[in-house]
């Protein structure tokens, strides 16, 4: 039944008639936010209208009030910043870490929605359009991915940009953010994104010569050398090895010499992460990549093919993650080498925008090209949103399609943006 009540707030099917909170203050939603399916709460950057002030933060949802704490909720940091609670039944008020009373909303879910919840469930499967694709020419699908593709590149192109204002128009740590965002692989993305900001290279560029101490900086300023950033269950075995002291002490002479400022361990994800995700493997592994000279800017604009590509990322772990995924954490010895899907996903979401993105700010066509090129040579990505459009009929074969196709599911597709789409033109069309 939670699922349920996700499935009514994510689509506004609110009754009828103003909103009032528990307490009785008048609330409108204006939008339920971002659907959030991985740890953290439920939907993010949520906006409501609360007794006439504008909210914006994370919503969370339960059936019963009391299960805030039985999910201890009110013990994590991460749910300080939602700003209602959405419940089918309000038996309790409920209190985030930092020691604040949530506004609560009582919603229930139609009867109707109930009686079709099944049918509905297969119906949001799909874009409403999906039973016409089979029908659309070749030619007008083509023109339409081609056109999705350069829409997601120049999208990741901004983005790009947008890192190199912020470090003063330096292009080569905006690669390296590019390149840690996408170590993160979706879940951790944000962190990472924020530990690589945090990270002077030019003070880690006096010691690259030794991966120990770059491996020191790279976990301190994660905050993964602070004692609380282990979990209780491990940290006697950590204390205990020695490693996690040596690369501790290192680091705090290293803060002090470069006055370095950790970011707030709490940031990193765990939950329903495989271990060869977790952040300490990653960090390792561009530790590595950083050491042997192969994360820099001039490195990757040398590199002509895909193959090129995937030797100049190919990465390991140093000796103590052969045999641990976190500290204290012992695991069957194993080199640890990002995996050849791994490799394919840092080439398309790091590689070939950064090739895009420089080539447009330096107005070198030859490097836009070879971002072309390099997509059309690669094989299409394997997930569930290019599942989901073959078995509507659209195909991909090189990762150039499944591209277009990713941009077409996020970009027109969730925003219900079918006034823009060419599918929804065609849709409209055949429905007069």
């Amino acid at each position: 039944m939670e699922q349920l009540l996700h499935y009514v707030w994510k689509h506004k099917m609110l009754p009828l008639g103003e909103l009032h909170t528990t307490d009785g203050r008048s609330m409108e939603v204006i939008d339920p936010g971002l659907h959030n399916r991985n740890a953290g709460p439920d939907f993010f950057n949520a906006k409501v209208r609360i007794g006439g002030t504008l909210w914006v933060g994370n919503v969370e949802l339960h059936l019963r009030s009391g299960d805030w704490y039985v999910h201890g909720h009110d013990r994590d940091p991460r749910y300080n910043n939602v700003v209602l609670h959405v419940v089918s039944l309000a038996d309790a008020e409920v209190i985030t870490e930092d020691g604040q009373y949530l506004p609560q909303l009582e919603l229930q879910v139609p009867d109707q929605v109930k009686e079709h919840y099944a049918e509905l469930l297969h119906a949001d499967r799909y874009p409403p359009c999906y039973r016409i694709i089979p029908n659309l020419s070749k030619l007008m699908v083509h023109s339409w991915m081609a056109a999705l593709q350069t829409e997601r590149l120049e999208q990741k192109t901004e983005a790009i940009c947008r890192r190199a204002e912020r470090t003063g128009g330096s292009w080569e740590d905006a690669y390296f953010q590019t390149l840690a965002r996408n170590f993160g692989f979706g879940i951790n993305s944000d962190a990472f994104e924020r530990w690589a900001s945090c990270v002077p290279l030019s003070a880690v560029g006096k010691h690259r010569d030794d991966l120990f101490q770059i491996e020191a900086i790279f976990l301190g300023q994660a905050g993964l050398l602070d004692e609380a950033s282990i979990p209780e269950r491990y940290r006697a075995d950590a204390l205990n090895e020695g490693y996690f002291a040596k690369l501790r002490n290192e680091y705090l002479y290293l803060q002090h010499k470069f006055q370095l400022q950790p970011m707030d361990f709490a940031a990193w994800r765990f939950l329903r992460l495989r271990p060869q995700n977790f952040p300490h493997i990653r960090l390792s592994q561009l530790a590595n990549l950083y050491y042997e000279r192969r994360a820099g800017l001039s490195a990757l604009l040398e590199c002509q093919t895909v193959d090129a590509l995937r030797q100049m990322f190919a990465t390991h772990v140093s000796p103590y993650w052969e045999t641990h995924y976190a500290f204290g954490s012992e695991s069957p010895k194993r080199r640890k080498q990002t995996s050849a899907a791994s490799l394919n996903l840092i080439i398309i979401n790091t590689a070939i925008p950064i090739l895009f993105a420089v080539g447009r700010h330096r107005q070198k066509e030859e490097l836009c090209d070879r971002a072309f090129d390099l997509l059309e040579q690669m094989q299409a990505e394997r997930n569930h949103i290019i599942t989901m459009w073959q078995e509507c009929g659209l195909e991909a074969k090189t990762a150039g399609d499944s591209q277009a196709l990713i941009q077409l599911k996020k970009e027109y597709c969730d925003a219900k943006d079918c006034l823009r789409c060419r599918f929804g033109y065609e849709y409209l069309r055949a429905s007069r």
